[in-house]
């Protein structure tokens, strides 16, 4: 359970940084002449980016699995936000489907911008990710060198004994 529970913060922490990052850009479009809404980008773009960010949680959950962000490419990464962004415009087309409107063009509305702001979310995650992770430095003194390996790399080094 205790797993579990940090997948879902994780998850959760994950949607709020997409939210605050598509509350944002939905501030700068606000900032561009000839675009107008009902309701103000920002507001708009936050919850759109809030939930595309627990989608793309769940997907590099269930197709990343266990493997490291060393281990992941930042293309690889952009496809699984630009996977969850599709995902997110299926609501619109579900929506679409149960008002009886045209399924494609809600498809191909919101489909593109959504997968291609999620790819660029996902990009960035991992970039600074990656750049949280080389700012730990292992041992006492914070040179790699002095690290002790610990047992689980020793059986992965070793092989497992398989």
């Amino acid at each position: 359970m205790k797993k579990w529970g940090r997948r879902i913060r994780a998850a959760i922490g994950m949607g709020l940084i997409w939210g605050a990052a598509w509350f944002g850009a939905g501030l700068l479009l606000a900032r561009v002449p000839g675009f107008y809404s009902d309701l103000p980008f920002a507001l708009l773009f936050a919850p759109l980016g809030f939930v595309a960010g627990i989608i793309f949680s769940g997907t590099l959950m269930v197709i990343g699995g266990r493997r490291g962000f060393d281990r992941m490419s930042i293309s690889r990464f952009a496809g699984l936000g630009a996977v969850s962004g599709l995902l997110l415009s299926g609501t619109f087309v579900v929506g679409a489907a149960l008002r009886g409107g045209a399924l494609w063009g809600e498809f191909l509305v919101f489909g593109p911008p959504l997968a291609m702001a999620s790819a660029v979310c996902a990009a960035g995650s991992l970039a600074v990710a990656r750049r949280a992770d080389r700012r730990e430095l292992p041992g006492d003194s914070g040179h790699p060198a002095e690290v002790e390996i610990t047992e689980d790399e020793k059986r992965e080094l070793i092989g497992r004994g398989d």
